[in-house]
């Protein structure tokens, strides 16, 4: 193709481009990327915060709802969801200064590439598009059986029905998406715009029709300080933290952000602001009404319930309408974010060389489209919800949020702040807070923290076998 072909020639015209327009410096290594994809930038602010705030609400919020409040003996419930800002918060600064600096198509690929030098650059940038190549197709799927567990609300499905539904749905994200990247930032701002206005009307309903107060301190023998409460925080933090996933997805879309030194930081942080608002709003709104000592860990249809409470059972009906709409959302976001990915890798020469094509006609990463999509339909057809949310946040919590938190000292050790368009606040407070957060929400995911330890080893097994392979052919 002629697009490969000429790769190798363009990357030196790539790095002038970007340092004329200071998204690369001379003092820094110049990221192997693709120049149709980081010249075409089209997506501006606004399309960029909805796309990340479409990714993290999704159907997240209301499968883990039941179980985040089922955790807690005490009604404080509200201290995971806290928590899970706090960490999206810490850990968003990492990503909007390593976003402004490299916003290239790929996102952690690039930073992991750059930060720790040549070798150990090539191996961390493998591994996590290796992580991602599996972990991706896991969120799709997570996305894809919560929308048919929530459709049983409207429809009886049997399982087997429900996961002819989930599978569809992945299907259709993919031929949706099979097209040109501006008419996809149009989509992400329609779906945006849903997803605020159900969780507005989600909210206004519960705040209108309280019937008994949240908690937010502790009451009678309860306490801060307890093992209990810790262990809560633990376990239903993964869940909430899951939730907020996708406060970054920009980063993986950088190439193809306008003005990216400063609208990537914006978009991060107004997303993550915003989505913590209205999901504390929306569990003071809902547990105002339904009491939190009735909820189970297997409520399936917490809102929708709670909507039929106050309006009846036509208005259960409509919001879970719009919640299987904000999920098809979340789903579009996030397999638009992560296929740029592999593209990005085998366009560096570090992951298998299909993944390098361009549409001819519409000009995106085509294969890595196909491969993570077929991926996420298997997966949606053979995995259940609960383990698919673990093994999400087991997966990556080592080869890219703790790995980011490293590289992100390294680069400011080698390189300097003074070329860098966003700088995080009180570095490197934010990178020790960041790391330490994920290492006890690692322990947390319990046996998976193993299961997903494993697929990195398993990562750099196949690494060092691809570079034998690659050197033994002559390449």
């Amino acid at each position: 193709m002629l697009s490969t072909f000429l790769i190798p020639r363009l990357n030196d015209a790539v790095g002038q481009a970007c340092s004329s327009v200071q998204y690369l410096f001379p003092t820094t290594p110049k990221p192997h990327t693709n120049l149709s994809l980081l010249l075409n930038r089209k997506i501006n602010l606004l399309q960029a915060t909805s796309i990340n705030m479409i990714d993290m609400v999704g159907i997240g919020p209301f499968v883990v709802m039941p179980f985040v409040v089922a955790q807690f003996n005490n009604g404080l419930f509200l201290w995971a969801w806290i928590f899970g800002a706090f960490t999206a918060f810490m850990d968003g600064m990492i990503w909007s200064e390593l976003g402004a600096k490299y916003p290239l198509a790929g996102g952690t690929y690039n930073f992991h590439r750059i930060a720790f030098g040549e070798k150990g650059g090539r191996l961390m940038s493998f591994l996590f598009v290796w992580q991602t190549s599996i972990q991706a197709p896991l969120v799709m799927a997570s996305a894809a059986i919560g929308f048919a567990q929530h459709l049983t609300y409207l429809v009886p499905l049997h399982e087997w029905e429900q996961k002819i539904i989930s599978g569809g749905l992945v299907i259709l994200v993919f031929l949706l998406l099979y097209r040109k990247i501006e008419t996809i930032g149009k989509i992400s701002v329609v779906l945006g715009t849903i997803v605020v206005l159900t969780i507005g009307w989600i909210i206004i309903s519960g705040l209108t029709h309280q019937e008994h107060t949240v908690n937010l301190f502790p009451t009678g023998h309860t306490s801060f300080f307890s093992y209990a409460f810790w262990a809560a925080i633990g376990q239903a933090s993964v869940k909430t933290v899951y939730a907020y996933l996708g406060y970054y997805n920009v980063c993986h879309l950088g190439g193809e952000i306008k003005n990216p030194g400063k609208n990537i930081p914006r978009s991060i942080f107004i997303s993550i602001a915003g989505i913590a608002i209205l999901y504390l709003l929306m569990n003071i709104s809902v547990m105002g009404v339904i009491p939190w000592q009735s909820v189970n860990e297997n409520d399936r249809y917490l809102v929708s319930t709670f909507m039929e409470r106050i309006y009846g059972h036509s208005a259960g009906i409509v919001v879970t309408g719009l919640i299987l709409l904000i999920a098809f959302s979340s789903l579009f976001a996030l397999v638009l974010g992560y296929s740029r990915v592999p593209y990005a890798a085998a366009v560096d020469g570090n992951f298998f060389n299909i993944f390098s094509k361009l549409h001819p006609v519409k000009n995106f990463p085509y294969i890595s489209l196909i491969f993570l999509c077929v991926l996420g339909l298997v997966f949606s057809l053979l995995m259940k919800l609960k383990f698919v949310i673990d093994a999400i946040l087991a997966m990556r919590i080592i080869v890219q949020f703790i790995a980011q938190g490293v590289g992100v000292v390294l680069l400011r050790r080698n390189y300097g702040t003074r070329h860098l368009p966003y700088k995080m606040w009180f570095f490197p407070v934010p990178v020790i807070i960041s790391i330490l957060i994920w290492i006890f929400l690692f322990v947390s995911t319990g046996w998976l923290a193993v299961w997903g330890s494993l697929i990195a080893i398993a990562g750099v097994v196949v690494y060092f076998l691809k570079q034998r392979l690659t050197i033994g052919n002559g390449q």
